[in-house]
């Protein structure tokens, strides 16, 4: 089969596709306005985070599966793959654990103000008075929003942290969120009140698209952290950055609303620019070695299955 990856793949994991006598081509510069042309005689395409509109799917006139080396599929228009009988499926839970370890950097590294210390101790500065203040996390309350396998692992670490976990379960599993014991709360606004800390670990759909609002920031207890290492679009910009300014909310995000292209070098976002309490990572949530491997060999697995028994093994649409 010929196989476009259209993003970065371990390259061990390439080799083990053209083992197994498939013919790869390998473009990670590819884009939504390039793919159209590189992608017209391929069966597969891999993406991880570049983008698969209706103009990528209807070019593909050989294509049959498109496979998103990662969980979310936003990216990519599934219900038109689905019209053209293109499966699209996924890597849920794979990176779960590189993205609850990141959320949790973010956490210690607010609570800490870890970044203006390492600025000032650049700067020559010394400020141990003011940089010795910080609230702690143990015996806090975390409010975790999404409780799917990231969501888990990062009810385990707070666990391990000795804070209180309270989950948002609007789909009717309490039980099952008390079993990993988390405190269920149906209603959002309840957790943004009584949280210290809330983490977003929410797919990005047309409910959930700008759940993140004024009325939310309003909620929420003056001086708390805010997390975002899910979707940008969950969040509207403008109302977090005023909640930082006259709240004294600190955020942490790797997910923006307006990202850049990977291969772009320039973050001109002027909402974020120079907010001192926030602070930013380049969406590396599932950028580590492990989840990547782990990403790839589940990805080379549906390939497998499909060259093999032409079923589509974790199929979204």
């Amino acid at each position: 089969m010929k196989i476009l990856i259209a993003d970065k793949f371990p390259a061990h994991w390439i080799k083990v596709l053209e083992e197994q006598g498939h013919q790869i081509v390998s473009n990670p510069s590819l884009d939504e306005n390039t793919l159209p042309e590189a992608i017209q005689d391929h069966e597969i395409l891999i993406v991880r985070s570049t983008k698969v509109p209706a103009a990528v799917i209807d070019a593909g006139q050989q294509l049959k599966l498109i496979i998103r080396a990662g969980a979310g599929t936003n990216t990519i228009d599934v219900k038109h793959a689905a019209e053209k009988n293109v499966a699209v499926c996924n890597c849920p839970g794979t990176n779960s654990v590189a993205v609850a370890e990141l959320t949790f950097g973010l956490i210690l590294a607010l609570d800490r103000r870890i970044c203006h210390n390492t600025q000032d101790l650049r700067n020559g500065v010394w400020n141990k008075g003011e940089y010795g203040k910080a609230k702690g996390i143990f015996g806090r309350t975390i409010g975790i929003i999404g409780l799917g396998a990231i969501g888990q692992e990062v009810a385990k670490r707070a666990q391990a942290f000795g804070m209180k976990v309270v989950g948002y379960a609007p789909d009717g599993r309490a039980e099952k969120v008390r079993a990993l014991g988390i405190t269920p709360q149906e209603d959002l606004y309840q957790l943004a009140a009584e949280a210290d800390v809330i983490t977003v670990h929410l797919p990005e759909t047309p409910q959930t698209k700008g759940l993140f609002d004024k009325k939310f920031f309003d909620a929420m207890k003056d001086g708390s952290i805010f997390i975002n290492a899910a979707r940008g679009g969950l969040v509207v910009t403008q109302a977090l950055v005023d909640a930082v300014k006259t709240k004294g909310i600190k955020a942490g995000l790797d997910v923006y609303e307006n990202e850049p292209k990977a291969s772009d070098r320039v973050f001109d976002y002027a909402p974020f620019c120079g907010a001192e309490n926030i602070y930013g990572t380049h969406h590396i949530g599932a950028s580590t070695d492990q989840a990547q491997d782990a990403v790839a060999e589940c990805t080379v697995g549906i390939i497998t299955e499909y060259a093999a028994n032409g079923k589509f093994l974790n199929k979204v649409n």
